[in-house]
């Protein structure tokens, strides 16, 4: 089944030019059937790229999904045309009254700031306590992960001295998760942060688990027992590229920045990248709709119940 984006928007043409099938409004309006509601709150600056990863694995279902595309504030992105926001995005009051399915918050190039000093922290705050009632399962990433777990349980990240940027091999900590299921005992993931949370300090939230972790990157898989929360501390939606690209964006800035771990042949940046973590990160988001939103979600969202949320 397709997922079901705005009409025109350029995320199409790409996935389509992948042979992955996705459908507009007037078609799918036509199917009687109820589709899943999902939202991507799209914190990343270059909106369009992580518009086509993410909407890329979420394709990988034999649901029909409808997405929101939903923006932080009217500030004028640097990296993605204002006409490309005002055509597909929506502002949170536009979309404050509604429920979803699923819900997925991006990360944001925010690690070196402390959350109080982000221009958005305080509409930050609002939407994670908006998701806490209008969404059946939230799955955060990178940035986001980290920010909800200071909003909702006080934990505050630490800040490497040097960024951990690579792809790393994990290891499955419990292999009954469905968020989990078909997973390879070791598998590798992309992560690109400053921030860190301790296993020890998920695992200290009450129905919090760890569920997948590694010994370099930490903790990078965390579901909360009701499926209604995932922290997801990596990249699994990067492109082959994003890393290299992150690399000589940096070079370019006139930076220091180290060569991303496990990713160029012979740590030779000359070379293309070992492409390792695709199956892994597609699986991961199949299984999240799958298990954690499909299965669980009542078929009216109008009885959505709010997520008891224990604050330390």
């Amino acid at each position: 089944m397709p997922i079901r984006i705005p009409e025109n928007l350029p995320a199409q043409s790409v996935l389509l030019g992948e042979n992955i099938f996705t459908m507009e409004d007037q078609r799918a309006a036509s199917q009687e059937i109820r589709p899943l509601q999902v939202g991507i709150l799209n914190l990343m600056p270059n909106k369009i790229e992580t518009e086509v990863q993410l909407l890329r694995l979420l394709s990988n279902t034999p649901l029909q999904i409808n997405v929101d595309l939903i923006r932080i504030d009217n500030q004028a992105p640097k990296h993605t045309p204002q006409s490309h926001m005002d055509a597909f995005y929506h502002e949170f009051s536009e979309i404050k009254d509604k429920r979803y399915d699923g819900l997925i918050v991006t990360g944001a190039p925010l690690a070196l700031l402390d959350y109080e000093d982000v221009n958005y922290w305080d509409t930050m705050k609002t939407i994670l306590e908006w998701a806490n009632r209008n969404v059946q399962s939230t799955l955060y990433l990178c940035w986001a992960a980290h920010a909800a777990m200071y909003h909702f349980h006080g934990i505050q990240r630490q800040l490497r001295k040097n960024k951990l940027s690579g792809v790393y091999k994990h290891r499955v900590n419990d292999t009954h998760n469905e968020l989990l299921r078909g997973f390879d005992s070791e598998f590798f993931a992309p992560h690109s942060r400053y921030g860190y949370i301790s296993p020890a300090d998920y695992n200290s939230i009450p129905d919090l688990n760890v569920i997948a972790e590694s010994d370099e990157a930490g903790a990078y898989v965390v579901a909360s027992d009701d499926k209604r929360m995932v922290f997801i501390t990596g990249h699994p939606e990067y492109d082959p590229e994003t890393l290299n690209d992150e690399y000589h964006r940096d070079l370019n800035a006139g930076m220091e920045p180290a060569i991303p771990a496990n990713y160029y042949p012979d740590n030779d940046p000359s070379l293309p990248p070992v492409v390792r973590w695709r199956a892994h990160g597609s699986l991961l988001f199949t299984n999240w709709i799958n298990y954690y939103v499909y299965q669980t979600t009542p078929y009216d969202l109008n009885q959505l119940v709010e997520k008891d949320q224990r604050k330390r």
